[in-house]
Order: structure tokens, then sequence, then C-alpha cells
């Protein structure tokens, strides 16, 4: 179907979001009178990732990735939602530590949006840094709901002091598109530091031997991919000049994809990780992302050209993942050199100190149970899948503690491990101990361990997941609630 650009903009839903309005002095969860100082509408529209190809997704205002949202830490914010869709919608306020009737997930009872209907809430926004706005809802096998859709966004929190070292700011916002399932094949474990632990190995081949369906469970691929909304070569450029010091904030909002991202030439230096500052910040040539994580990184600008920033996947690269940098002065076609390779590691933005005892210690082991939901793998954390009916299992929590959560995966899958409305440090990854990792999301490789801390300062039901739209549809959750 050829669709001209009067016809996207006439469907598309396109619309100034943006309202400026005094600040509330309203508490959370509450609806307060007045004017909002944002409004976020959730409609069906066309996204153009390139003039060949549009695609018909659920939307924010209108357009992929959803506004930019720039806050200001500590200061109250009211938003209104306006659900324009047919279905009830949730919008998760990912990476913020925010009360549980307004942070956006059912299982902690925030309230759906209905179809058709608003919802305004109120917030302080903290911590400070780069965090983002999703949809939270189940999807199950329906390829256009959840985060299968352009439902995704950034959020700016100001700090209230920054140094700034740097020149300018660009946002990244990494997506693929026009999703289908196939029968699940092996997942590449190129991306991670560390070794696969042969008694995990040999409890998922166990499962597997137990099952009672002997073939791999349902995987989704895509066709499209793109760096904020565009496929490569149909976006403007980053537009650079040398000498240009340029923090990239760069997010990754697939529903089940972990990305890469190169610059030839250039290196990354990593200065906070989903937000938060690292204590070792540290050079790197490529970066590597679990569904939802960010990173935030200075390149510093120092060799002339027109280069591609893309993907290592030569085929996701040649079907759009990758932005076209562009120094002053410089013409010709955008180079691309692949990096040597490099397998992510935490620890290296940690610090060697060992981290704080913690008061209490949870362990997980998490298993696949291949094709065993009419042909999706269920998953189950100590043997136990969520129940979106019970919402169980619950584990009890105690206001001011300290927790250690410790994994074991066996499953050749890398999980992208998500805590809501908490950030957590990082105290093991890959075999080796680390301090000072704050995070929120943190990927798990097949067949291996890590451990994080979290302190049970923000009362109210908390969500755990894997950011994986498959695994967490399908099991891989569990509920905190304090006593």
């Amino acid at each position: 179907m050829k669709i001209d650009r009067r016809s996207v903009l006439k469907y598309a839903g396109l619309a100034p979001w943006l309202r400026a309005g005094s600040d509330t002095a309203a508490h959370a969860g509450q609806s307060p009178a007045g004017k909002p100082d944002y409004a976020v509408h959730i409609t069906t529209g066309l996204a153009e990732l390139s003039p060949e190809h549009i695609v018909s997704t659920t939307l924010y205002n209108g357009q992929f990735p959803g506004p930019l949202i720039r806050l200001r830490e500590g200061q109250r914010v009211v938003v209104e939602i306006h659900n324009d869709t047919d279905t009830p919608e949730l919008l998760h306020w990912h990476g913020q530590m925010i009360p549980s009737e307004v942070d956006g997930a059912s299982e902690e009872g925030t309230p759906f949006i209905p179809a058709h209907g608003t919802q305004r809430i109120s917030f302080v926004p903290k911590p400070s840094g780069f965090r983002f706005y999703h949809t939270h809802v189940a999807a199950f096998g329906d390829l256009n709901r959840g985060t299968y859709t352009g439902q995704a966004g950034p959020v700016y929190i100001e700090p209230k002091n920054d140094p700034g070292a740097y020149d300018r700011e660009v946002f990244l916002v990494m997506k693929e598109f026009l999703p289908s399932f196939s029968q699940g094949g092996d997942m590449a474990q190129d991306a991670l530091a560390g070794r696969m632990i042969p008694a995990l190995k040999e409890m998922g081949a166990k499962a597997d031997r137990d099952a009672r369906v002997k073939t791999k469970g349902f995987e989704v691929g895509y066709e499209l991919f793109c760096i904020n909304g565009r496929m490569r070569g149909h976006g403007e450029p980053v537009r650079v000049k040398q000498g240009e010091r340029v923090l990239f904030h760069v997010l990754n909002a697939s529903a089940t994809e972990i990305r890469s991202l190169a610059l030839p030439g250039h290196v990354f230096r990593v200065v906070s990780l989903d937000g938060n500052a690292v204590p070792t910040p540290a050079h790197v040539p490529v970066l590597w992302l679990g569904t939802a994580e960010r990173v935030s990184a200075i390149v510093e600008m120092n060799r002339p050209g027109v280069w591609l920033m893309g993907d290592l996947a030569d085929d996701d690269r040649g079907h759009g993942m990758g932005i076209v940098v562009e120094y002053a002065g410089q013409r010709g076609k955008p180079q691309w050199i692949a990096p040597k390779p490099f397998h992510w590691d935490y620890t290296r933005f940690g610090k060697a100190t060992a981290p704080a005892a913690p008061d209490e210690t949870m362990e997980f082991t998490i298993v696949k149970r291949n094709g065993a939901l009419a042909g999706f793998n269920q998953w189950t954390l100590n043997d136990i899948p969520f129940s979106m009916k019970t919402l169980k299992p619950v584990y009890t929590i105690r206001q001011g503690r300290r927790y250690r959560l410790k994994f074991r995966n066996a499953s050749d899958d890398i999980h992208p491990l998500h805590l809501h409305r908490h950030s957590f440090e990082l105290t093991s990854f890959a075999g080796r101990s680390t301090a000072g990792v704050m995070k929120d999301v943190v990927m798990l490789g097949g067949y291996q361990e890590l451990a994080f801390d979290f302190v049970a300062d923000n009362p109210g039901k908390t969500l755990f997941h894997c950011h994986q739209q498959l695994h967490m549809d399908f099991g891989f959750m569990s509920l905190f609630d304090y006593a």
C-alpha cells in the first residue's frame, strides 16, 4: 500500500502535547485540579521509518519515540494521560522511585487507564538522570500490544547540581518494528563477560529432558529497525564539530532484543548507567544494552568524517539499526568499520571495595519450560511461574532493610532483570564482586549468576520481572510487598 505524507499526517494523530501549567501541591495518586504540566495521548497511528516503510502501531502523541519529557528532581509534576485507543492501557514511569499507585504496573495496584478515558497523576520525580516511560500491559500472543508497539519515550530528570562536563546532549532510542513469531533458536551469548557454569547448564538440560514438549518455544523476530524512529539513512544525521564532547543518552526500547552500538573511529566514555552516575567512568569501544537499559556516554569528536553509528549485527544494521554522524564540512558515504569483539562487563564501572553486608539474602533459580504454554515457553523462579490471576508469588520485605538477591540462570537466554520503584547496587557479576554500580535493569547471562542489593526504602507493592516481554508475560515475575 502506497501512503503519501499527507495521509500520514492525517491519520497519525499528530498533535501538540506539551502543555505548560502551574505546579500543584496535590499528593501522588490523587487527581489535582488545574492545568497539567504535561499531557500524554496514547493513540493509534502511523510511524514513517522511511518513505518505503510506514508502520501502523500505538504511539505517544502520534510519534515514535514519544516526546522527551524533562523534569526537575524533587519538583512535583502533574501529568494527564489520555487513552485514545479501544483497549485499557498502563503507562509506567521506568526507573523512578514513586508510589505504587502511579508507577504504572497493575500488579502493584496502579489502575488501568480505560479505553477512551483519562487518568491524571501527580508525583515527585526522582532520582535524577536518564529514565523513560513505556506501556506495561501484558501482550501474551498479541504482537500489537505491550512493548511491541511504539509506546516508549525518554525522560530526563534534571539534577539539582550538574557539572556538565560535555558540550551538548543527544538522545538515541533504539527500536524494532514488524514483529513475527518463529520457533525458537539459541540466543547469541557474545554480549557479556563471564563463563557458563556447568551445573546450571546441566540443570537447563534436565529441564529440557523432562519437558512434555520437546521443541523450543516461540521467539520474536523483526523486519525493520530504527534509531529515533528512522531507519538508517532516512533521518537527520547527528551533526558534530571537531573537538566537541557529545553526551549520548542511549535507550534500548526493544520488547525482546539485546542491542549494541558502535561509532567507528571513536570510543565511548561511560559516565552513567540507567541514569545513575558510575563510580568509575571508563572508555569502551561498544555499548551493549539489554531491553530497557540506558547508557549515557561522552564521545570526543576527534575523527572528522561521515560515520555510521550502528548495531554490530550486520543484518539488523542493514535493515535500519543505524544513524549517520556527520562532522561539519564533511561529505560522502557514511563509513562503517566493525570494531573488535568486546564483552560487556559492568564491574569495570564499579569499585573494587566490598559491598555493604545485607540484612537478608534471597536466592532465585530461573528455569525455562520449553513450549509448555501452547507453544510458548514458561518461565519459573524457584519452580514457580507468576500467576496473573492470584498475583503470586509475593515476598515480604521490611522497610529500612538491605536485601541481597542472588540469581542463578539455568537457561541459555540473557535476561534483563528489572526491579520497579527502587535502584539496586550490583554486588556480583561474571564471578567478580563489585560495588557502587546502581541500576534498575541488569543483564544476566545464559547459565550464569549475579547478585544485587536493594534497600527497602519505598513502601508499597514492588514488581520484579525480566524485561523481555515474552518472559514476563509467561511467568518471569514476582512481587515484593512491605510488611
